[in-house]
């Protein structure tokens, strides 16, 4: 997929590794992976299994394919820099929480975190079709900046298999909050109706962490990377990078 292919910004000795959500690519995460860089950083985005690539290749993904991904992604930063910090985005959120709890990291940024499968309709009706349907469109952007969505690239329909996936990711997540102890920033907005920040609040209460932060922005959707409040966003992620990176060195 042009425009959706994973990226590297070499920088400093602390690493950032990014993962984007389900159905979507680096691209979501870029703008990010860019400020990172120009504040000294390393960035690194990778591509989940699957994604960015032909919607079909989704059909035979597992949720361990990517967590994979973003395994490989740790490693590929350990190998480069000193210390790892890892963003995630929505499912990529949950991947990063679950490498938390399984590698030596410095700390995790996870944004728009969903705790549970969202009660969206959308997300209901595919468990209902999930028999005889292989895809499902998805519906109109609802973004709060409306130039955001003339960037975006992803898939424009769900794969119907990997809502199943998507499950049993986040209840890998749930099992393992409990052992994340590195510090953690999540960040959610206000006006999320696709995963609700009640998410991020069940979220924030089962880590097992003692140095946690929440921050509620506004005036953004779901992809709180690129639309309106992507800016604070950006901020709050690089302030928590430099504070865990000084503190592990």
């Amino acid at each position: 997929m042009q425009g959706g292919e994973p990226f590297s910004f070499p920088g400093g000795r602390v690493g950032c590794l990014l993962v984007h959500g389900f159905t979507a690519s680096p691209q979501e995460l870029r703008g990010l992976g860019e400020h990172l860089a120009a504040q000294g950083f390393t960035a690194l985005g990778i591509r989940l299994f699957g994604h960015a690539t032909d919607i079909h290749d989704m059909l035979r993904a597992r949720w361990t394919d990517w967590l994979a991904s973003a395994e490989d992604g740790v490693h590929l930063l350990r190998g480069s820099t000193d210390h790892v910090v890892v963003m995630g985005l929505s499912l990529g959120a949950a991947l990063s929480l679950i490498l938390a709890a399984r590698f030596p990291i410095s700390g995790v940024v996870a944004m728009s975190t969903p705790y549970r499968i969202p009660t969206d309709p959308r997300i209901r009706l595919l468990r209902l079709l999930r028999p005889f349907v292989r895809f499902i469109p998805k519906g109109p952007p609802d973004y709060f900046d409306p130039e955001a969505a003339n960037s975006r690239r992803a898939y424009t329909a769900y794969p119907v298999p990997g809502l199943q996936q998507v499950e049993q990711a986040l209840a890998a997540m749930r099992a393992c909050l409990p052992q994340v102890t590195v510090p953690v920033l999540l960040i959610h907005s206000k006006e999320d109706t696709f995963v609700p920040p009640q998410n991020m609040e069940a979220v924030y209460e089962r880590l097992g962490s003692s140095d946690k932060a929440a921050l509620l922005v506004e005036n953004s959707n779901h992809l709180i990377t690129l639309d309106s409040a992507r800016q604070q966003v950006f901020a709050a992620a690089t302030a928590f990078a430099r504070r865990v990176g000084a503190q592990a060195k």
